[in-house]
């Protein structure tokens, strides 16, 4: 690492990702591509993976919100916190917890419950009857689980637990 390469975010203690203990590093996106505050999506085979330049760093995460997997590279990045344009769930890339539970409600992390709720100047909307209600009430919001990064010769490389095919699609910033 240079002394112009950004810093890399720590992983929190338990949330790497499944499988990238010794994983082999892939080069995704030259450094300079990844201002800070800019997120972008880096599409490996059927692997989506959020590149996020946080006030913290970089961190490499599934572009999936931990809630019903809309891209969180379409959402807002706000120091360490990523919004999901879907239901405004808000979560921090520092911690991998939830800041602001998604407007559906449903199980936290931990299983404990949260209702619905309705952002200001919007009109409530109706808890929908059945399944669907039942869906929300126990669609369960996970932490996040992060890859290992490195920056090697200006390049962020990110640790995959699975064998994939070179970057395939990059996502513009967001």
């Amino acid at each position: 690492m240079t002394t112009a390469d950004p810093r890399v975010a720590g992983i929190p203690a338990g949330l790497a990702a499944p499988g990238t203990t010794g994983a082999p590093y892939r080069p995704l996106l030259p450094v300079e591509a990844l201002p800070s505050g800019t997120m972008r999506r880096v599409s490996l085979g059927d692997l989506d993976v959020l590149l996020a330049h946080t006030s913290d760093g970089i961190v490499a995460t599934d572009d999936r919100c931990p809630h019903m997997a809309a891209p969180l590279s379409l959402g807002a990045l706000d120091g360490c916190a990523v919004a999901c344009p879907l239901h405004r769930g808000v979560f921090d890339l520092a911690t991998g917890e939830t800041l602001q539970h998604p407007t559906t409600g449903g199980l936290d992390a931990d299983g404990a419950v949260h209702p619905t709720w309705t952002p200001a100047g919007s009109e409530p909307k109706p808890d929908p009857p059945g399944a669907k209600a039942d869906a929300r009430r126990l669609t369960r919001t996970r932490r996040i689980r992060f890859y290992p990064v490195r920056i090697a010769d200006g390049v962020i490389e990110v640790a995959l637990p699975v064998e994939v095919v070179p970057p395939t699609h990059v996502v513009g910033d967001r």
